[in-house]
């Protein structure tokens, strides 16, 4: 890959996704100032400048309590019994369970961190082939390891993996590095990465054109 192209393509990674927070964060704002319910709650004493801002806090004060509201609902055996019932009828939709189970992950990894998940690790598969599991922190009563290894790009399928200890070698890296090399399908580059450089061409040869 020539300078230029390497150069462009460095900044797009670095430009790209923050642009799309940019856009995410508008299109939040724009949608929660918007809601209908504000009116009804605005008190008639906040400034003309100051109602985009006020819509926005009183929307969130709103948003908070309703989570709050279903986090309890949650702790009980109606709630557990209607969460399974809601996963079990939008996981019959091809498109739409994807979607679910990938914002499910997502959120659930936001909230709670990876602490679930212990070091990533390497698991020989096949002889001279390596893939990246994760330690649950679990064993069976014979003493294997049980593993975690997601799918790529697509971290919420995968296999649980029963391993004996001494076929577990350590990567070195945190949950993070693991799961960044996973999701992006092996093209995010980390510490414990050597790039690729193309072979240089042997003096007099001519190149592919």
């Amino acid at each position: 890959m020539s300078t230029w192209k390497r150069d462009f393509a460095s900044g797009l990674i670095v430009l790209a996704p923050l642009l799309v927070l940019l856009l995410v964060i508008q299109w939040i704002y724009q949608y929660i100032a918007s809601i209908p319910l504000i009116d009804d709650l605005q008190p008639t004493m906040i400034p003309g400048p100051l109602e985009p801002v006020s819509r926005v806090v009183i929307a969130l004060a709103v948003f908070a309590t309703v989570v709050l509201a279903v986090g309890y609902f949650m702790r009980t055996t109606l709630g557990r019994v209607a969460e399974s019932a809601v996963d079990g009828a939008i996981n019959r939709i091809p498109a739409l369970r994807v979607v679910y189970n990938a914002s499910k992950l997502a959120i659930e990894t936001a909230v709670s961190g990876t602490d679930e998940l212990q070091s990533p690790v390497y698991l020989e598969t096949w002889p001279g082939i390596r893939m990246t599991a994760f330690r649950t922190g679990k064993k069976t009563r014979d003493g294997k390891v049980v593993l975690f290894m997601p799918t790529a790009p697509n971290i919420t399928t995968g296999f649980v993996i029963e391993v004996e200890p001494e076929k577990i070698e350590e990567t070195g890296e945190t949950v993070e590095e693991g799961m960044t090399r996973v999701l992006s399908a092996g093209f995010a580059e980390s510490a414990h990465q050597v790039p690729v450089e193309e072979a240089a061409a042997p003096d007099g040869a001519v190149g592919r054109p």
